[in-house]
């Protein structure tokens, strides 16, 4: 999964399905949701796969309300429109991006 900076972030979410994973290198739960991640990415090739620092671009996760991680957020071109904070199974995942295909 791409790490996306700030500069990158509005250009990447403007067309379909997109899931953003709001992480910190210094999270437990961000490195267990990782290969969870990855896993679904290989699956779902239909939706974009990238992940945000949030110490590192800070103003992004500011914009979208973000205080607790990891935080994946769904995007559909351009908007927000599911959200999910915590380390969650796969099929919790899944079925929400299903449901906006």
């Amino acid at each position: 999964m791409k790490i996306l900076n700030s500069n990158e972030f509005d250009d990447v979410i403007a067309n379909g399905i997109v899931l953003v994973d709001f992480y910190a290198d210094w999270c437990g739960p961000c490195k267990m949701l990782a290969p969870v991640l990855e896993g679904i990415s290989e699956k779902m090739t239909q939706v974009e796969f990238y992940k945000i620092n949030v110490d590192t671009s800070s103003d992004i996760a500011s914009r979208y309300g973000v205080q607790a991680i990891p935080n994946l957020i769904i995007f559909k071109d351009g908007k927000a429109v599911d959200q999910i904070t915590g380390f969650v199974p796969e099929n919790e995942i899944v079925n929400r991006l299903e449901s906006l295909l």
